[in-house]
């Protein structure tokens, strides 16, 4: 076990608005951390600090002991698996599945002029059959569904063996299918004795993983409850985060809730 991520006294302040407050935390190589809040809260600022996207305005981030601000970047990322809506914006669309995946050795999206092995390229075939895509390799990225689209990210975000994985609510959009295909493969790979430290942000209680360890609450920037998962999903302390009162539920591993 190493610690992979640290937040000592992190703020981010922007146009005078203060988006994270005086936030510390840490982060495992045996973790798999959920984060939730509300709209505004805060969580996608936080991850983009995690994927050394952004800087904190105070505060220290600490990510694969190099810390933001000395840190060379073009070391760093790489070591990050990272997948968002905005990243998704950023593929074109007509650039072929395999190439999508394959890219990623190189941190760039849209294949151009780079030279690839063909260990490299079983390394991304590899990677797709893992997240059922094997059948859309040859497939355009802007041809295929939302959910297919989220796992080819998810697909590109580990072809490089991150010791960090970062996900930007990979639920989000999907339908109840789609939405049940993901969180099966993403279970399983959270349980993978080799997976590395996962962080995921949602909105939904109901779409955490198993295998998740732990789990961040947010609200106006700040933490309203951090820590082991069963520990911290509670009716109460979702409640003091989200501003209603809920009941939650738990079956099998699988958390639900909704409003009293």
């Amino acid at each position: 076990m190493a610690r992979v991520l640290q937040f000592t006294d992190v703020s981010v302040v922007r146009d005078g608005t203060t988006i994270l407050d005086s936030l510390n935390w840490t982060v495992d190589s045996d973790e798999r951390w959920v984060i939730l809040g509300p709209n505004g809260a805060g969580k996608t600022t936080l991850l983009q600090l995690a994927a050394a996207q952004s800087h904190p305005s105070a505060g220290t981030v600490e990510i694969l002991d190099s810390t933001l601000g000395t840190a060379d970047l073009f070391d760093l990322r790489p070591r990050i698996g990272f997948a968002s809506t905005a990243m998704a914006r950023r593929i074109p669309k007509n650039e072929k599945v395999l190439d999508v995946v394959l890219t990623a050795a190189y941190s760039v999206t849209g294949r151009w002029n780079e030279a690839y092995e063909d260990v490299d390229t079983r390394r991304a075939q590899r990677v797709l059959a893992e997240w059922k895509l094997s059948a859309f390799e040859s497939r355009n990225f802007g041809d295929l569904s939302d959910g297919e689209q989220k796992r080819v990210q998810i697909a590109r975000s580990v072809m490089t063996d991150p010791e960090l994985l970062l996900l930007d609510e990979p639920a989000a959009s999907l339908d109840l299918g789609a939405r049940e295909e993901l969180l099966q493969l993403l279970s399983g790979y959270a349980q993978a004795p080799k997976a590395p430290a996962i962080i995921m942000v949602t909105h939904h209680v109901e779409e955490i993983p198993l295998g998740f360890t732990h789990a961040l609450l947010l609200a106006d920037g700040a933490v309203t409850a951090s820590g082991p998962i069963r520990e911290v999903i509670t009716a109460a302390n979702l409640g003091d985060t989200f501003g209603l009162a809920l009941e939650l539920d738990e079956n099998d591993g699988r958390f639900s809730a909704h409003a009293v």
